[in-house]
This record gives structure tokens, sequence and C-alpha cells, in this order.
């Protein structure tokens, strides 16, 4: 079997390749987003982006909410926290309002982020939280009472 006949049968069983989405100028969004592939923001979100591999918001772009995926290219606004495995990227249009968690970042002269920056991986991140709830709600057992 040559390879476009495996390519084939896997588009005949609906199995595809993640694409991308785009948000065009002059469209609202309101509610949460989520895809296999990349997001292209061009117009409005307001909810939170979730992609696997990708979420680009151009010049103009507007989210308010979070962003969580691999990588990130900011042209816009973000109003929310952004929370990339990878990168991100923010150019000089864009203005960025929350934190971001990455473990590589790029701020081009005239990009701005107004918030905290921590350079970690979110995954990582957000694994230390659990463990610490985990920790904090574990019972005292063993622990004696006080004398008074």
């Amino acid at each position: 079997m040559s390879g476009n006949d495996k390519n084939k049968g896997n588009v005949d069983r609906g199995v595809r390749e993640p694409g991308l989405s785009v948000i065009a100028a002059g469209m609202k969004v309101i509610g949460e987003i989520s895809t296999n592939g990349v997001i292209k923001v061009e117009g409005y979100i307001s909810g939170s982006v979730r992609a696997e591999r990708q979420v680009l918001v151009a010049k103009g772009g507007v989210v308010e909410g979070d962003i969580f995926t691999r990588e990130v290219v900011l042209g816009g606004e973000v109003r929310g926290s952004v929370m990339a495995d990878e990168r991100v990227e923010v150019q000089s249009t864009s203005v960025v309002h929350g934190d971001i968690t990455t473990q590589k970042i790029l701020v081009q002269e005239g990009g701005e982020v107004n918030g905290l920056l921590k350079m970690e991986d979110p995954k990582a991140l957000s694994g230390q939280k659990q463990a610490g709830n985990q920790e904090n709600a574990a019972p005292q057992g063993n622990k004696q009472p006080e004398k008074r």
C-alpha cells in the first residue's frame, strides 16, 4: 500500500488532521472555543480559548478570556491569562492585560504585558497546585492535641 493509499483510508474513516479555524474580522464569539489545531482570531472572543497546537491573535483581534495552548503569537489584545506549554510571542502591536505562563517568550519592542510573567511549564505548574491542594486537605491524624 502506498503512502497515498494510507492517507485515503484515514479520510474515508473520518480521521483528519487538525486544521486552521478563523474568527474573522467583524465576527463576535461569546463562549469557550476549543480545537485540536490552530485558532486565528481577527475578530472578538469573549470566553476561554483552547487549542492543542497554536493560538494566533492578529492585529485588531481581541480575546477577553484565558488562552490555553502550546504556542501563542499575539498581535492584538488579550484581557486574561495566557498559558502556553512552549512559547509566547508578543508582537509590537499587542497588549496583554493578564498573566503569562510559558517556557519561552519573545516580546517585541512596543509590545505590552501588564501582568505577571512566569517562566515555567504551565502543565507542571498545574500539577504543583493540585499536589499542594492535596497536602492542605490531608488529615492531621497523628497530631497530638495541645496541653493547656
